[in-house]
């Protein structure tokens, strides 16, 4: 058995998940604090791939719509953290606007407990509704993406027009304190990496156990042929229901998550383009693969903000100049490469089996 081939072998998606998280434990011990907070955000994001890679990746369902949950989760945590912060009766935006009295929807969520349950079933709510209604109508493919995509359009105009309660353009910003403890502290701010990072781990679990199970290969035969799975007796749209929602969930999650690691929350964090983004982290590290969006939002958004501190003018170009070549050299993502790698050992071991077939029959003829 060749190097090559031990490699491939032992580099399999588990293993390769399993040094990613080791190594996530690890860097912020060599980080400053600046940028062990700069990788929890993008920790954040990669919850959020999970939940886009079981939508698109394995049921074939493309939402650029996501930011409306990952939205929600984060400005119900920003209102609780507003809450605990603020030494008025009300924030400081909305004397700004003339209220007095905290509306009723902050009140609601001035409890950390409700917040944080509030942040993960509330876009699963909404999202079980969406899906509900548009996938039992059949609405499908290009057409349901263009709703999700007029639907962030709507979002994002409703968080700016109701600038009294949501912050508007400025969004929700100024936070303190978390649970009592300072947010600015470095401690709490790695407590919170951990969190993070903790999540990260667990939602990678459920998104495993939830392919390698009887309904995520449903969700594969609703991607690769969801009429010959209606045909035989499925109803492909309750199956494309439960995982919309769970993946707003998780968008939800991440939402929270992010908050707590940057601190604010604006419209322009959920728009149009974020969404697009989303995707994009999904298919540069390979969907279908859990693995590889991970992948892909930690070397993106790294990739991101390398190219924006080294090089200031020109960092647009650099980042799409990436997603151009892989988008034309590598359509299957990053993951395609480990695909490739582990063909070329499998092929090289075949290929010694023969050669070492052949000189045994040779030797046997000869003698």
């Amino acid at each position: 058995m060749t190097l090559q081939l031990i490699g491939t072998r032992l580099f399999t998606r588990q293993w390769l998940m399993f040094l990613i998280i080791v190594l996530l434990l690890v860097l912020p011990f060599f980080l400053s604090d600046f940028r062990t907070n700069l990788l929890g955000r993008y920790i954040a994001f990669a919850i959020l791939v999970l939940g886009l890679d079981l939508l698109w990746g394995y049921t074939g369902v493309l939402s650029l719509g996501h930011g409306i949950f990952f939205g929600l989760g984060a400005y119900i945590m920003a209102m609780y953290l507003s809450l605990e912060g603020m030494t008025g009766a009300v924030p400081d935006f909305m004397l700004w606007n003339g209220i007095t009295g905290l509306p009723l929807l902050w009140q609601v969520f001035s409890n950390p407990f409700i917040a944080i349950i509030g942040a993960v079933t509330i876009p699963m709510l909404i999202a079980s509704l969406l899906a509900f209604f548009t996938f039992r109508n059949r609405i499908k493919d290009v057409y349901f993406t263009i709703l999700t995509q007029a639907l962030v359009l709507v979002m994002v105009t409703l968080i700016v027009s109701q600038q009294s309660i949501t912050g508007g353009t400025n969004g929700l910003t100024g936070f303190s304190t978390i649970f009592g403890y300072s947010l600015s502290s470095a401690s709490t701010q790695q407590v919170l990496y951990y969190l993070t990072l903790g999540c990260l781990i667990l939602v990678f679990l459920l998104c495993a156990a939830l392919v390698n199970s009887r309904f995520g290969r449903a969700l594969v035969a609703i991607r690769d042929g969801e009429n010959r799975l209606r045909f035989s007796g499925y109803d492909t749209s309750m199956f494309k229901v439960a995982i919309f929602t769970l993946s707003a969930g998780i968008a939800g999650l991440a939402g929270m998550l992010y908050v707590l690691q940057v601190g604010m929350i604006t419209p322009s964090m959920i728009g149009i383009i974020p969404s697009i983004e989303m995707i994009l982290w999904v298919a540069i590290g390979g969907r279908g693969t859990l693995i590889g969006p991970v992948i892909g939002a930690l070397v993106t958004n790294s990739a991101k903000t390398f190219f924006s501190e080294s090089h200031p003018e020109a960092w647009l170009y650099l980042l799409g100049t990436v997603f151009v070549v892989i988008v034309l050299f590598l359509p299957g993502g990053i993951m395609s490469l480990l695909r490739k790698w582990r063909k070329r050992g499998e092929r090289n071991e075949s290929d010694g089996v023969k050669r070492t077939e052949r000189e045994e029959t040779h030797r046997s003829q000869v003698s």
